[in-house]
């Protein structure tokens, strides 16, 4: 049966985009300050989950919500599970937006909106593919299982406790990253570099704050600092509007009082898997700062921040690059900086990307190495992933890529990224769009958009290709 799936969706482009505008209505940021037992990441999250589980209600799905944590959506009969894989919860929001991130906005034919391309946009689309699929009563042979996550952006708590509860798929696929397919991932882990906080110099850090998530390249951050005399202060607010001049970054610094200044840095945000991308504002305000007559913890903390890794992607720097002929170069992002004079001691939050060949306690050794004499120490924290790989002569790896090259003209290759995606989740798991190869890449960005026409095009993708794996 020869079947228009892009004439499938087109007949259904106003309930799609209906669909999603409500869906990214929802404020999903995990708040650990509001989580309760009915909300585990938050009330945002939860929101997000069920919103989205409702619209398999509405269309006559099986659908399971497994404690607000995560919860599937499922149709069709057979021994085997095809698993689909997408995530409500978002990261922050942040600032610079030039519309609200959660009321959607079209403009130039983008979608804009938080989670617009991660992962509700995608989600929605293939969610309308097995609708597709299921209003056309089309033959499968296995089932076919949506799962809908709502911690993927932070711990991953929420797969945790699904698969605790369910049985996991026997296949599937992510619409959380890009065609024409992504069948490896690097190994995720974070780092927290912990020093002291305490102050011997003659200026004074009472707070340096950057970052919002491991995750993510810091947009902004802000530092107090004290001096001994107005003088110093004068100086240091001169030098910093110098330093902004040159270099590419944006800022402000106000005078709290004669011998106190607030400096605050403006960067550029990147997804924490490519942050060369980026314009880590933390670093840049730290490479600042360090030039002062700080000591102590703070200037440990300020030096291993400008002179250990600023504008080091690779952790060249710390001793610890790698590179593997497949899976590529370990990157390196500094998502998250805090230092406050009044807490126990400060952290730098250091997220890798590893490729397989090396491993978190090596990651450990060489950081200790590089910065150990600056009184440092390392804590793993989050969620730890290990490298992924399907091989590409996998029948879903080529089904899939078949599919992409029929709909497309253009030749499928295996991809192998620094982002983690819950196509790890599975032994046989991958990542299937939906961004396209000239689509322009705004995850973890502010004005965060997706194409109406990638949107549209990918839903067809993921009709034909769930159609095949699962017919």
């Amino acid at each position: 049966m020869a079947i228009d799936w892009q004439k499938e969706v087109d007949a259904r482009k106003d309930d799609i985009l209906n669909d999603l505008k409500e869906l990214l209505k929802v404020r999903s940021e995990r708040e650990d300050s509001k989580i309760t037992a009915d909300a585990p990441f938050g009330p945002g999250p939860r929101d997000g989950l069920k919103q989205m589980l409702s619209y398999g209600q509405r269309d006559g799905f099986t659908t399971k919500n497994v404690d607000n944590y995560a919860g599937h959506i499922e149709f069709g009969q057979g021994e085997e599970t095809l698993g689909i894989f997408g995530h409500m919860d978002v990261v922050p929001a942040g600032d610079d937006w030039q519309t609200d991130p959660y009321d959607p906005v079209i403009k130039d034919g983008k979608l804009i909106a938080r989670g617009s391309s991660d992962d509700k946009g995608p989600s929605m689309a293939a969610y309308y593919a097995m609708k597709i699929i299921k209003e056309l009563d089309l033959p499968l042979s296995k089932k076919v299982r949506f799962v809908v996550g709502s911690d993927e952006e932070s711990g991953w708590g929420d797969m945790d406790h699904y698969f605790e509860k369910e049985t996991a798929p026997d296949f599937g696929f992510s619409p959380d990253a890009e065609f024409p397919i992504i069948n490896g991932e690097k190994g995720n882990v974070s780092i927290q570099v912990h020093i002291g906080v305490s102050n011997e110099g003659n200026y004074t850090l009472k707070k340096f704050q950057g970052g919002l998530r491991d995750n993510m390249v810091p947009t902004n951050a802000s530092a107090k600092v004290t001096t001994i005399t107005a003088e110093q202060a004068d100086a240091m607010t001169i030098a910093f509007n110098e330093y902004l001049g040159i270099n590419p970054i944006s800022g402000t610094s106000v005078k709290e009082d004669d011998t106190t200044v607030i400096f605050q840095v403006a960067g550029k945000g990147s997804h924490g898997a490519s942050p060369q991308f980026g314009h880590n504002a933390a670093t840049w305000l730290a490479g600042f700062l360090d030039k002062y007559d700080f000591a102590g913890g703070a200037q440990n903390f300020l030096h291993v921040a400008s002179a250990y890794i600023h504008e080091d992607f690779y952790g060249e720097k710390l001793g610890v690059a790698f590179e593997d002929p497949k899976m590529g170069k370990l990157t390196m992002n500094a998502g998250i900086f805090d230092f406050d004079e009044e807490k126990e001691d400060a952290f730098i939050n250091l997220n890798f990307r590893y490729p397989q060949g090396t491993s978190s306690e090596t990651l450990q050794a060489g950081i200790k190495n590089a910065i150990g004499r600056y009184d440092v120490t390392l804590v793993e924290g989050g969620h730890h992933m290990i490298p992924h790989y399907v091989p590409q002569e996998d029948p879903l790896v080529t089904t899939l890529l078949d599919v992409y090259e029929e709909h497309t003209g253009e030749k499928g290759e295996e991809q192998i990224i620094g982002g983690g995606t819950y196509g790890r989740l599975l032994e046989r798991g991958v990542a299937f769009g939906a961004m396209f190869p000239d689509s322009v890449d705004t995850m973890h960005q502010a004005d965060e958009f997706m194409s109406l026409d990638d949107l549209y095009k990918a839903t067809a993708i993921y009709a034909d290709a769930i159609y095949r794996l699962a017919k």
